[in-house]
């Protein structure tokens, strides 16, 4: 470097001392700008996120309703008769062919 470079450069660092206070102030707002832009960031990202868990908890109660839906329709005793009536070949006894056990 020359040494009219050198002075230049000290001319400037002199000049940025005198006005540290606007330097520093500077310095703050842009801290303060990228600080917003995070946290603009941060609040979409976290917004998006809450969008998606209350799909999926929409989802997974639309799920609980029918499989709720589909545990009544298969407990129901009519199609538990029919089911042992057609596929098991099951039939209620007579009153003649029925045994009562007493216990002592």
């Amino acid at each position: 470097m020359s040494k009219a470079q050198l002075n230049l450069t000290r001319i400037v660092l002199l000049d940025l001392w005198h006005h540290k206070w606007i330097m520093m102030l500077a310095v703050l707002v842009m801290m303060n700008a990228i600080a917003v832009v995070y946290t603009s960031y941060e609040g979409r990202k976290y917004t998006s996120q809450w969008e998606q868990l209350l799909q999926e908890r929409d989802r997974l109660d639309i799920e609980w309703r029918n499989l709720l839906l589909e545990e009544q329709s298969r407990s129901e005793h009519s199609r538990i008769t029919r089911i042992a009536t057609k596929e098991l070949n099951m039939n209620r006894p007579l009153p003649k062919d029925e045994v009562v056990v007493r216990v002592p």
